[in-house]
């Protein structure tokens, strides 16, 4: 009689078998499909979407590299966010379209700007993958996973949330978190924890800005909120969102899986509390010059008709608007710091602006926002280099023709990802001159040979449309860019107008030596991770 680990050995086995045809028919057939388009193909065995992928990616990558198999298409584009490591090279030797073969499904990626730009213009031809964006759906629908009539009602929602009162409160909110953050940074010799407290004053700036809750900052060693707060719970959310897109929340409190796992749960438990008490908060206050974000989705929830937003929309927008606004916000501060200490030229320049602008106390939105440019350059140029989130279109259920440059025209299959190549169209030396990979800020301001021009008065450039898209682009660009500009300028126009940003030095390591350490691990480590 068999013994239970060898019988729980053969059962494993044999799922895995199955597994394995499985994927390799659906592959086979994924294949056949791509051939059909008449584009380069590349074919790896995974989807890089698959959420318990997501999990285990980076140290499957890792070790493939280890064994000399970094140059295989697996490792080249099995892993989340590998656009940005491969840049120009798969358009370099492909040409500006070529497919990315998985057994989930095709992924067509797209490097030429006109081309670009007629997906975003057919926006019903060429709609957001709901099947993809539904994993947002973790406390409710929102504007992140509709289409169609639900989009453009839940769209006009959203957008009177993103208002001028609005960016006002954002300015101001910035300006005051950021006092309190420099003068915490500046109580130390040294910081470890440049993200952590990014991240804090950005969901500090969404609370006030958004739910009409303000808190002063603390920094990460000052924290005592636990996972039951509400920024602790978020906190612990954002960090662990792949978990939570994996396996649901509910899931994660079953009693026999490990304490961790549990602490995820009680976080979205805690989240949802918080949320809940915020709606019925709102909805008692009546308060119709409320102008922040959960009083608008209240007034438009409580509107006597059918396109009214339902109260698990409300949570999911609330949701979204934390995972959108605040996080990808606060992932651009941290690149951008850690590439103002390699480069001190860069904060000199930024410098100039900030004391010209800022010559008194009364720092003012309507005033000294629009002249901030080469604070906004250094958002737009982060941007550029490191845009956190690229959107994903696909042709849904109908086969769809796409001119692709050169003449040329495809057919594309139902179901089929189609995808601007954020990390090639960002980089290209056609578009962005000889140094695409330079971070270099100045090429956001417009050149003058007016000699009297000076910071304060300059003017941005305006690059070709399509080889930018930073916040996407078309009917469904982000409606939170405004919002996101403004509170990165004010913030970084307070960090640096008195002070300056270094690399710690490593035992017997020169400046010079330290800022370049610093690029490379800017190149080397800016893929997303998994914290428990």
């Amino acid at each position: 009689m068999p013994s239970v680990p060898s019988t729980a050995a053969a059962v494993t086995v044999g799922i895995t078998g199955i597994w394995v045809l499985y994927s390799s028919l659906f592959l086979l057939r994924n294949y056949i499909k791509a051939r059909a388009i008449g584009v380069p193909i590349r074919v790896i065995p995974v989807s890089h979407s698959n959420p318990f992928w997501m999990l285990m990616d980076r140290p499957v990558l890792s070790v493939l590299r280890r064994f000399g198999l970094g140059s295989t298409s697996f490792a080249r584009y099995g892993f989340r966010l590998w656009e940005i490591e491969d840049r120009t090279k798969s358009h370099q030797e492909m040409g500006p379209v070529f497919i990315l073969v998985t057994p989930d499904r095709n992924w067509l990626y797209i490097a030429d700007p006109d081309t670009i730009n007629e997906v975003f213009r057919r926006r019903t031809d060429f709609p957001r993958c709901v099947e993809l964006t539904e994993v947002l759906d973790v406390f409710g629908p929102s504007i992140a996973t509709a289409e169609g009539a639900r989009w453009k009602v839940q769209r006009k929602i959203v957008t009177s949330c993103f208002t001028e009162p609005t960016n006002k409160i954002v300015w101001s909110e910035s300006l005051w978190l950021a006092k309190d953050m420099l003068q915490y940074w500046t109580s130390k010799p040294s910081l470890a924890t440049t993200a952590r407290d990014c991240r804090t004053l950005s969901l500090n700036v969404l609370s006030r800005a958004g739910f009409g809750k303000s808190f002063k900052f603390e920094g990460q060693e000052e924290q005592t909120s636990s996972s039951e707060t509400y920024q602790g719970s978020l906190q612990m959310i954002l960090e662990n969102c792949f978990l939570i897109f994996a396996f649901g929340t509910k899931a994660l409190g079953n009693p026999w899986l490990p304490e961790k796992l549990n602490k995820v749960h009680k976080a979205c438990e805690a989240f949802q509390n918080y949320m809940t008490a915020m709606y019925e908060e709102a909805k008692g206050a009546d308060d119709p010059t409320s102008k922040n974000f959960i009083a608008s989705l209240v007034r438009a929830s409580q509107r006597e008709d059918e396109h009214a937003p339902t109260e698990k929309e409300l949570y999911g927008n609330m949701f979204t608007f934390n995972f959108a606004v605040h996080d990808t916000t606060a992932h651009t501060f941290t690149f951008a710091l850690y590439f103002l200490a390699a480069h001190p030229d860069v904060q000199a320049w930024i410098n100039e602006e900030i004391r010209e602008v800022f010559k008194d106390e009364d720092y003012s939105y309507t005033r000294d926002f629009p002249r901030l440019k080469r604070c906004l350059a250094l958002m737009l140029e982060t941007l550029r280099l490191y845009t956190p989130v690229p959107v994903a279109k696909w042709t849904e259920s109908q086969e769809q023709s796409l001119n692709v440059g050169g003449g040329k025209t495809v057919v594309i299959p139902p179901n089929t990802m189609v995808l601007p190549s954020y990390g090639a169209i960002q980089s290209e030396p056609d578009h962005w001159g000889n140094d695409p990979l330079v971070w270099r800020p100045s090429r956001w301001i417009e050149p003058t040979s007016d000699s009297t021009s000076r910071p304060g008065s300059e003017e941005l450039i305006n690059w070709r449309k399509g080889t930018f898209l930073g916040w996407s682009d078309g009917a469904r660009d982000c409606p939170g860019r405004k919002f996101s500009q403004v509170e990165f300028v004010a913030t970084m126009a307070t960090l640096f107008r008195d002070w300056r940003v270094y690399p710690v030095l490593e035992h017997g390591e020169t400046l010079e030596s330290a800022q370049e350490r610093v690029k490379k691990l800017i190149e080397t480590d800016s893929g997303p991770v998994l914290l428990l």
